[in-house]
């Protein structure tokens, strides 16, 4: 499987400890693809791989990370410019302690965009999170004043701010309720149609509602890749079918 990020035979260790085994896949562009497996397969690990996420933890990696055919492991890697083609939204929303506005403008002016066009960007990222309407009137205030599901928006159009390709979410949700967990699922997919998105999730559900592929990853290796629904209803390894069905994991 092909796509905007494939990994080819790559495998991490932290020390002697391996949590990645020989791992190829690939991720399409313009998609929803959930990564699911049981507590500590990797699958966090995974995501952090496809920007290097894992190198300040002193990670070692072998095989090839493939970002538009290009291997983002390399030694000329910019980091920094790596990070706002591939964004990520953490478990918890981690809002800096900055007004709403200069969260948002950070990146651009990191990047050296114009001053005169950061507030159109602020304000384009903030609609495309679905947020705008909400903050508007008070994009001076501190960010931390905001709810938390409204941090975790301002998370996502903090990333999209940098104008990004991919969007990794690992567990996006798992700090909010019901309702704004919904509501977080849909922004997923209406993303989906200008950027890739990757989310890691515990949540089989949340897997099947958002996600048109599914990974499933068990002690640092793929499993199964395929389409959700099929991977939900005739997954064909049985070791899929017991972790969906809940014998394990």
């Amino acid at each position: 499987m092909s796509g905007v990020i494939e990994t080819v035979n790559l495998n991490l260790y932290y020390g002697t400890y391996q949590a990645l085994k020989g791992v190829n896949v690939g991720f399409a562009d313009r998609r929803v693809t959930s990564v699911i497996g049981p507590s500590g397969c990797g699958k966090s690990t995974l995501l952090r791989t496809l920007n290097r996420m894992n190198d300040h933890l002193g990670a070692r990696v072998t095989g090839q990370v493939l970002f538009r055919g290009e291997d983002i492991y390399m030694p000329a890697t910019d980091l920094v410019a790596l990070r706002s083609l591939i964004g990520m939204v953490f478990q918890r929303p981690n809002p800096f302690p900055f007004s709403v506005f200069d969260n948002v403008a950070m990146g651009p002016r990191m990047h050296s965009v114009p001053a005169s066009q950061i507030p159109a960007i602020v304000e384009e990222s903030l609609v495309a999170s679905d947020l705008w309407h909400r903050v508007k009137d008070r994009l001076l205030s501190p960010a931390l004043e905001l709810s938390l599901g409204q941090q975790q928006q301002l998370c996502i159009a903090r990333v999209i701010a940098t104008n990004p390709e991919v969007i990794l979410f690992d567990e996006p949700c798992s700090a909010l309720d019901p309702e704004t967990t919904l509501h977080i699922e849909e922004l997923m997919r209406r993303l989906s149609k200008e950027y890739s998105v990757i989310v890691v999730t515990h949540n089989m559900q949340q897997a099947a509602r958002v996600s048109e592929t599914t990974v499933f990853m068990l002690s640092g290796q793929i499993i199964e890749v395929g389409p959700t629904l099929m991977m939900f209803t005739s997954p064909s390894d049985k070791r899929t079918e017991d972790y969906i069905s809940g014998r394990y994991g």
